[in-house]
């Protein structure tokens, strides 16, 4: 299933780089999603490589009833985002997430542009695959909701965090 999400944000690229990549930051959105974060690990890389590595446990309550007892009350949650560095401007990162123990696998590109008026814009391009057999399509659905339930969330905490900060 192909998933994309756009959010607006309310500075330049920089800032919102560095927002993004503040474990404060991540843990402040990944509370508002409802996640439990286990370990937020923020590696500055060579060549201006940035990796964010989280783990964090999820409530399945968006999870349909019939398939929580597969998953249990909650979904251990990895995912992994590579930055590169800045070229024109924008960046862009890879992100792969995973949910240990289940087929479920997500891969997808965040992509963060200059916008008219000094902002900055995210665009999230990404693929949820379930192999899940008989099940496979509800679960992506799952899914789904619940990634779009993040991009909100990340959405609603980056703006109340670039007007404090």
């Amino acid at each position: 299933m192909r998933l994309s999400a756009e959010v607006r944000y309310p500075a330049d690229v920089a800032t919102v780089t560095a927002m993004l990549s503040d474990p404060a930051f991540i843990d402040a959105k990944l509370r508002e999603a409802g996640a439990t974060p286990e370990r937020i690990t923020v590696t500055p890389g060579a060549g201006g490589l940035t990796t964010i590595a989280v783990r964090a446990l999820i409530p399945t309550a968006a999870v349909p009833a019939h398939l929580r007892s597969f998953v249990g009350a909650h979904l251990d949650v990895r995912q992994v985002e590579v930055w590169e560095d800045a070229e024109a401007g924008a960046r862009r990162a890879t992100v792969a997430v995973e949910i240990i123990g289940t087929a479920v696998r997500m891969t997808g590109t965040m992509t963060l542009s200059p916008d008219e008026g000094g902002g900055g814009t995210g665009r999230f391009a990404s693929v949820v695959k379930a192999s899940v057999p008989l099940f496979g399509a509800a679960v992506e659905n799952g899914t789904a909701t619940a990634l779009r339930e993040a991009v909100s969330a990340e959405a609603r905490v980056a703006r109340d965090w670039l007007t404090r900060h």
